[in-house]
């Protein structure tokens, strides 16, 4: 049974993906939010149509129409993701962006690398950080030492608890009610 449902999720990831590669618009392409959620409800109900099978062959030829009407927009979307992805990825590396791109107006620019902006250039294979023996990145934030433990002055220790406690389902009220009610419910009269 766990091997038949493994199946049905691989199945739905992999229509997801292909889908998500074609409808790939985002909210900034809509002219309204109304517009944006009723196109994402749309590829919604063909994913899971998909999935379940239901009404195939005309959701794939819906597909396929889209990808011929669409496909400049596709290729703009596609190039737009790949860009942002090479820049998060050189300032995750602490570079900045090799290229850039006027995707409005389609111009582009040869950048330092030689390649012209918005073209496709080979990706060089990431190369870790070096570390030392064992060693694990530490989180940038405030209030870390060297170590990696984070250090805290008294009231925000009191407002992380607080807020660990309301996240368990508990508040302070309901707390301080319970110490009350157990100590006077000891009391004999």
């Amino acid at each position: 049974m766990v091997v038949a449902s493994g199946n049905v999720f691989a199945k739905e990831m992999a229509i997801r993906k292909r889908i998500a590669s074609i409808y790939n618009k985002r909210v900034d392409d809509f002219e309204s939010l109304r517009d944006f959620n009723d196109y994402l409800e749309e590829v919604e109900d063909m994913i899971v149509n998909l999935v379940e099978g239901i009404d195939v062959p005309a959701i794939e030829s819906r597909i396929a129409q889209y990808q011929r009407e669409n496909a400049e927009q596709i290729m703009i979307a596609q190039a737009r993701k790949a860009e942002e992805y090479a820049a998060a990825l050189a300032a995750s590396k602490g570079q900045l962006p090799q290229t850039a791109v006027d995707l409005s107006s389609g111009s582009s620019q040869a950048g330092p690398t030689g390649v012209a902006q918005g073209q496709y250039a080979p990706a060089i294979a990431a190369q870790p950080r070096p570390m030392g023996m064992g060693q694990q990145p530490l989180p940038l934030g405030h209030g870390s030492d060297m170590l990696g433990l984070e250090y805290e002055d008294e009231e925000t220790m009191k407002i992380r608890a607080e807020k660990a406690a309301k996240a368990g389902g508990f508040s302070l009220e309901m707390s301080k009610k319970r110490a009350l009610e157990e100590a006077f419910a000891s009391i004999w009269i």
